[in-house]
This record gives C-alpha cells, structure tokens and sequence, in this order.
C-alpha cells in the first residue's frame, strides 16, 4: 500500500447529517431573529441523509445518546461510492464524474480495503 494512502486514510473528515432544506427570500432572511422558527419541509420521523463532502452517502434515523444527538444508519451507499465521496470537487484525469477521484482508483481502494490490506 502506498505511503501516500496511508496518510490518506488516517485524514478526518467531516460528516454532516441534514435534517432538511428550504428555500427562503433574502427579503425573509433579515427578519430572522433569535426564537424565530424556520419551518422545514420533513416529517419528524423521516430519514435523515449523512453527507460527506457534501454528497450523500447514506440515511438514518435521529437518536438521543445521552445527552447527545446521534443518528443510527439505516441505509449506507457501497464503498465505492463512499470513497468517491471524499474525493472533493477537482477533477483528475481518468475521473468520470468530477469527483476528484478516478473510477480505477476507487476500484482498487475499495477492494483493498475490504480486502482487511488498509
């Protein structure tokens, strides 16, 4: 394995979990003060997506863990697609979807990995 991806690996990045998107006029954003409520167009219950880098990579459900939020997957995409995830926004040659990834590299990654090689 290469040293570089190593260093790779062992990177942090950071996941977001949505919980919902609006729309909203820019007319509407300056009357926003503390205690106003923006409505948001999901259920309570619904499933909430799990962003890396911006793209989803899977769904859970909202729980208490203590006196914490977390979130129980219920749906995670497969690995490729995980690793493309963090790729960024460049393009590199071979990348096919602007993922900042090549669909090779991706490939090999994830099959070393579930390989137990990284």
């Amino acid at each position: 394995m290469p040293s570089d991806l190593s260093a790779i690996l062992k990177m942090e990045v950071p996941i977001v979990v949505e919980i919902g998107r609006r729309a909203i006029a820019l007319s509407d954003i300056k009357t926003i003060v503390p205690g106003s409520i923006i409505e948001l167009p999901k259920v309570a219950e619904e499933e909430l997506e799990l962003l890396v880098n911006n793209k989803p990579i899977g769904t859970g459900i909202a729980v208490k863990v203590g006196e914490n939020f977390g979130l129980q997957i219920s749906f995670i995409g497969d690995l490729k697609s995980r690793i493309e995830a963090m790729g960024g926004p460049q393009s590199a040659a071979g990348d096919e979807d602007g993922s900042g990834v090549s669909n090779d590299e991706a490939d090999d990654l994830a099959a070393q990995m579930l390989a137990g090689q990284v």
